[in-house]
């Protein structure tokens, strides 16, 4: 991949290759709440909040919120003024009293690791080994990334997505105030390399944990930016970030972690961010309203099988940042199913 071109993009749409792998848990969500919770059948009779449908079936609230955002995002509920309620559609094909339930046909799927997780994750709130793999209850994808094997295998894979996610994401911002760059939990630095590209007056710095510096040197050098972006280890969760910089990006990071740890992070940048400075979140993101889009949904349900975050939607961004200090927001949405909000510290 040496002769990567991040100033071009590619003609063809990326979307259906994209929406394969990122949707690929979702069907084991909708088997998990159909076949052994028997989901929709309850709530066509006991329409609900999200908090009653969490004290009914002793659900966390980071997964229930996912499990509703990707039933909404099909069609199988609806939510008005906060509540859940079956569809049409949901009561013909879900419900198990209707003569065209589905649940039978979903009950041979029902003992697959990835759908047998779900039941686990929604009532502990706790990720699922990557992959659904058995092999270590406690290898979730956070432990997994302190082994430099397993960082450098996910790291390469987080990197040939961004050969198009970032060009596509630099290529939307105005970036002509700003000088110096710090990619926060930037990985193989493939972002940080591809603001550069796209805007050259650009420095970089990738920070990321000691178990990805030397894949990301190694990066950036082939990607032939080893002038303008350097790597600097640190934990982004533990002590302050780096000063220094007016530009801070996180890339596809704040979706692995619940909420206590996004407002962590977002008031640590707005700490760290020098006065005048902009924010940028790139992600796949949800609608404000969480009724979709339906790509974004479904890659939540991976995520929120996996890690401990979920795809935030416009307005949680938003609220997050705001109770950060940050103000002057915009949202753009850049290529396959993912969007780049910013904002401003004042």
């Amino acid at each position: 991949m040496n002769d990567v071109n991040l100033t071009r993009l590619p003609a063809a749409d990326p979307s259906r290759a994209y929406r394969y792998r990122d949707g690929l848990y979702a069907a084991d969500l909708v088997t998990a709440a159909l076949v052994h919770l028997d989901f929709f059948t309850w709530l066509a009779a006991h329409p609900s909040d999200l908090a009653g449908i969490c004290r009914h079936f002793s659900f966390a609230e980071r997964p229930a919120d996912v499990m509703m955002t990707l039933f909404t995002a099909n069609g199988f509920v609806a939510c008005g003024e906060g509540v859940f309620s079956v569809t049409e559609s949901g009561r013909a094909y879900l419900v198990a009293e209707s003569a065209w339930s589905l649940a039978p046909y979903y009950r041979s799927l029902k003992d697959r690791p990835v759908t047998k997780d779900y039941l686990k994750v929604l009532t502990t709130g706790k990720p699922a080994n990557w992959g659904g793999y058995e092999e270590d209850d406690a290898a979730d994808w956070h432990r997994s990334m302190e082994d430099e094997g397993f960082a450098r295998q996910f790291t390469a894979a987080m990197d040939c997505r961004g050969v198009l996610l970032g060009p596509a994401m630099a290529k939307v911002l105005d970036l002509s105030r700003c000088s110096r760059l710090l990619d926060i939990g930037g990985g193989s630095g493939i972002y940080a390399c591809s603001l550069v590209a796209n805007h050259p007056h650009l420095k970089a710095t990738v920070f990321d944990q000691a178990s990805v510096e030397k894949i990301a040197r190694v990066r950036v050098a082939e990607l032939g930016f080893a002038e303008q972006v350097d790597v600097r280890v640190g934990d982004m969760l533990k002590g302050e970030l780096p000063g220094g910089y007016d530009l801070h990006l996180y890339s596809n990071v704040l979706h692995d972690w619940d909420l206590p740890e996004v407002r962590q992070l977002l008031a640590t940048s707005f700490r760290a961010l020098e006065p005048g400075g902009t924010l940028i979140i790139h992600d796949a993101f949800i609608n404000a309203d969480k009724s979709g889009p339906l790509p974004v949904a479904e890659y939540s349900a991976l995520l929120m099988h996996s890690t401990q975050g979920k795809c935030y939607s416009t307005k949680e961004y938003q609220e997050l940042a705001m109770e950060a200090g940050f103000r002057g927001f915009s949202f753009q949405t850049t290529a396959a199913d993912r969007g780049v909000m910013t904002a401003g510290k004042p």
